[in-house]
């Protein structure tokens, strides 16, 4: 006998799945993670059947000047870090709410280099192609924001 069950999970995509359509990128990473496996209370996983809702996901941008394919997915954010009300991100920290506001200089650490395969054929409104991505992180001492740790 087969149960169709409905599962909420937050899941953190990979940088090097980043490239790829969402759904697919998503379903990818789903079927690694739960097809094959018995789920607690729910039996042996066959196949994942829908996606029904994606929500959130972010990827904070981080630019050098001279290079801007550097991304900072949020699940290498540093650890209780929300969006705010005005789309800005917020580090929960101890000491009170750290925002993480654009063009402010930041210290992070390369976690990831993609070197994408060249498209043979790229859509009129596709973003130019980057032969280079660098994927980092800014969760650690040291990382970060310069004004977090001004003083």
């Amino acid at each position: 006998m087969f149960c169709l069950s409905l599962i909420e999970h937050n899941l953190p995509l990979p940088p090097h799945l980043l490239n790829r359509p969402l759904l697919d990128a998503i379903k990818e990473e789903l079927e690694r993670l739960f097809l094959d496996k018995v789920l607690s209370n729910l039996g042996l996983c066959i196949s994942i059947y829908d996606i029904r809702t994606i929500e959130g996901g972010f990827v904070f941008p981080v630019s050098l000047g001279f290079f801007d394919d550097i991304k900072v997915p949020v699940h290498l954010l540093p650890h209780k870090s929300r969006m705010g009300d005005d789309g800005i991100w917020i580090w929960e920290h101890e000491c009170g709410d750290l925002p993480m506001d654009l063009d402010e200089e930041v210290h992070f650490r390369v976690t990831k280099i993609n070197y994408p395969p060249i498209p043979l054929e790229q859509d009129a409104n596709a973003s130019p192609f980057s032969p280079m991505e660098i994927i980092g992180e800014i969760y650690g001492d040291g990382l970060g924001l310069l004004s977090w740790w001004a003083d």
